[in-house]
């Protein structure tokens, strides 16, 4: 049997996989930052009021704290769990293979080649909405809902989350403040 794929989820992956897993790692990786600048239309808004959910933004010496979770099962079931994460992701239009560290290996990568999704500025991304001014983030969030629930449940979850998993994040946590 192949090596089990790996995920790292950085927003509501972290607190809802939907899916079995055989061991998750909390950790981080280099070269992005966590922003709430991808649109959500099916899941925390609508196509009228789309809300706001995380990607990453390239950002040199960023790191973005989540959770890794390697794939149960056979290879077939690990590409099911694919499919899966392909119909939930779907807005999100990039593939990346990345190197995740921990607090305990900062240096040494614990993981390598690690499946990430990420949303971006692309004609392929119909709901991107790109950077705003905080305060008019949350306003957004804020007054979003869609089939999945409010977005400010959304931006609460992540950030107790992150809390669950002592991780500090400022901008998110100022964020949630803002309520």
């Amino acid at each position: 049997m192949k090596k089990s794929i790996a995920i790292f989820g950085y927003g509501s992956l972290v607190w809802r996989p939907g899916f079995e897993y055989k061991s998750k790692v909390v950790g981080f990786i280099r070269g992005y930052k966590r922003v709430f600048w991808q649109g959500s239309t099916d899941h925390r808004g609508t196509p009228e009021a789309p809300g706001r959910t995380v990607t990453l933004a390239e950002e040199e010496g960023a790191v973005t704290w989540g959770v890794a979770y390697r794939l149960a099962g056979s290879e077939e079931q690990q590409q099911q769990t694919i499919a899966y994460l392909e119909w939930r992701e779907k807005q999100y239009d990039v593939r990346r293979l990345c190197h995740m560290y921990t607090a305990d290996s900062p240096d040494q990568p614990v993981l390598q080649d690690v499946m990430v999704y990420i949303a971006t500025q692309s004609p392929a991304n119909v709901n991107w909405l790109g950077p705003a001014p905080l305060p008019a983030i949350a306003q957004q969030i804020a007054t979003s809902r869609g089939p999945s629930g409010s977005n400010h449940e959304y931006l609460l979850q992540l950030a107790e989350a992150m809390r669950q998993i002592n991780i500090d994040d400022p901008e998110l946590f100022e964020l949630e403040g803002m309520r």
